[in-house]
């Protein structure tokens, strides 16, 4: 099977239209039909059903997937180990992580990076922390700079970065910012405004509701931090948040027992050949973190 054709494949699979694959690729969408059309005819089966403008996996297709990706995965990190040995530091680093790092971590360690290593071209792709462990799983990148999940299991591996305590947040003119303690049940009188429960975030914060046996409503969940900040801001309900988005808008809510972190850091699949890029990238991140690294 042809390399650029699987790798076509996957792309559309995982970007839901031939157009989108065409971008990502870089490569018209001729040429990207072209690609899925050698490999449909080679394997003798149909991988795609065409709704319209958008397409979705058939029986065969779903079962190609996970084995393409492997495919991939294991080229991908052939390519990396034989570059590796001119021992240059060079070459496409691609890199997940999501938007509160990009903004409030990240820029010191990339203009670090990019001024000592300026033939590195960094492929930087923003989503979800927890997203972004799937694609480090998948080999579709080398490394995720996100919040860290709470248990992270073989073949993935975690570094803590920085310690990223978590607060309770509200608009200076809401209720509950007039007050110089709060307790639990005064707090669960007001709507929140939170991140979806999908995330590390909500997690954390959920385990440590549950250890107090509060119940809360929650009026609105987003992934994005962000976005949180302002609706709280305009004084749509209180949220918990990281202490580093504390402004001038937002002030912290005193609450009695209650004590939230989150540990963010970088995550990687042990069982692949990092570039030299990466690993230049890992000792600026370390060198720049909070947190010393332990020596083994």
């Amino acid at each position: 099977m042809d390399i650029a054709s699987l790798h076509a494949f996957v792309t559309i699979a995982d970007h839901g239209t031939f157009s989108s694959a065409a971008d990502r690729l870089h490569v018209t969408q001729p040429a990207v039909s072209k690609r899925v059309a050698t490999l449909e005819e080679e394997l003798n089966v149909r991988l795609f059903d065409r709704l319209g403008r958008t397409v979705r996996l058939t029986e065969a297709g779903n079962l190609l997937l996970p084995r393409a990706r492997r495919i991939l995965a294991e080229v991908a990190d052939g390519r990396r180990a034989l570059r590796n040995l001119s021992g240059m530091i060079s070459g496409t680093l691609t890199l997940a992580t999501s938007h509160h790092i990009g903004l409030h971590r990240l820029p010191p360690v990339l203009r670090t990076f990019t001024a000592r290593y300026p033939h590195v071209r960094l492929d930087m792709r923003f989503m979800d922390s927890e997203v972004a462990c799937g694609v480090v799983l998948r080999g579709e990148v080398e490394l995720a700079i996100v919040t860290l999940p709470p248990h992270v299991e073989a073949p993935l591996e975690a570094s803590p970065l920085w310690p990223d305590p978590l607060v309770i947040v509200a608009a200076r003119t809401h209720p509950l910012a007039q007050l110089s303690t709060v307790a639990m049940p005064q707090l669960a009188q007001y709507p929140a405004i939170l991140p979806s429960e999908a995330t590390f975030t909500r997690r954390i914060f959920a385990e440590e509701l549950a250890r107090l046996g509060v119940d809360i409503s929650v009026a609105f969940a987003t992934n994005y931090l962000e976005t949180i900040k302002m609706m709280v801001a305009v004084g749509l309900g209180w949220s918990v948040l990281p202490r580093t988005m504390l402004d001038g808008e937002l002030v912290e809510i005193p609450l009695v027992g209650l004590r939230l972190e989150r540990m963010l850091g970088v995550v990687r699949h042990t069982g692949h050949t990092l570039s030299n890029a990466a690993g230049a990238l890992l000792a600026i991140l370390h060198d720049q973190s909070t947190i010393p690294v332990e020596n083994s």
